[in-house]
């Protein structure tokens, strides 16, 4: 992550943006910050997860790299990894011509961010965004960290998050989509998994 010097954007500025780049950029207090491509590992994870939440989640109601727009005293708009959208967002967004959830928005049910190596994005996924997704009201909330090997689930109650960690062969919890049948173990070899299927 690095923050564009001096460039403080509003909503409307952020949505018209373009530096004729392909960077992707979050809005972080009102700053404009570029988001580093994903490593092949990471990317492989989420792809994963992705495939074994439609076993259970209908297609309109998942996707990946949707804006949410945060609650804050300055913009704040967070670029998601992965998203469980609720039949009632899935609805308002179809036909949208931009996939950001605003803060008239019903908030969506589950997110997934994968951490990337180092404390700058460590900080971001275990600190900044718990708060901000439990102040928008997010259901469930996992936080993916390859580093570490451990998955940690975050239920939303009484607006605050309770935590439950996944490592190993245990397997994850999730109220959003109780059906899910994963070990931490199984979502971190998910590259070898992949070519065992296409081997196999």
């Amino acid at each position: 992550m690095t923050a564009i010097a001096g460039k403080h954007l509003t909503l409307e500025e952020y949505f018209k943006y373009d530096d004729r780049t392909d960077s992707q950029y979050e809005l972080v207090a009102g700053e404009l910050v570029a988001i580093q491509p994903e490593s092949p590992k990471n990317v492989q994870i989420s792809l994963f997860l992705l495939v074994n939440f439609l076993k259970f989640v209908p297609v309109n109601r998942l996707s990946n790299k949707v804006e949410i727009i945060v609650a804050g005293s300055r913009a704040t708009i967070r670029i998601l990894d992965l998203v469980v959208l609720t039949d009632e967002l899935a609805t308002i967004l179809e036909g949208a011509t931009r996939s950001t959830i605003t803060l008239d928005m019903p908030p969506p049910a589950l997110v997934v961010e994968v951490v990337s190596p180092g404390k700058a994005h460590e900080d971001r996924d275990y600190r900044y965004k718990r708060s901000e997704y439990a102040a928008r009201g997010i259901a469930e909330y996992w936080i993916v960290d390859p580093q570490m090997n451990r998955i940690t689930v975050l239920i939303l109650a009484d607006g605050f998050y309770e935590e439950t960690r996944f490592a190993g062969n245990a397997a994850i919890a999730s109220t959003i989509v109780p059906e899910l049948q994963l070990t931490a173990e199984q979502v971190f070899k998910a590259e070898e998994s992949n070519a065992d299927d296409a081997i196999s």
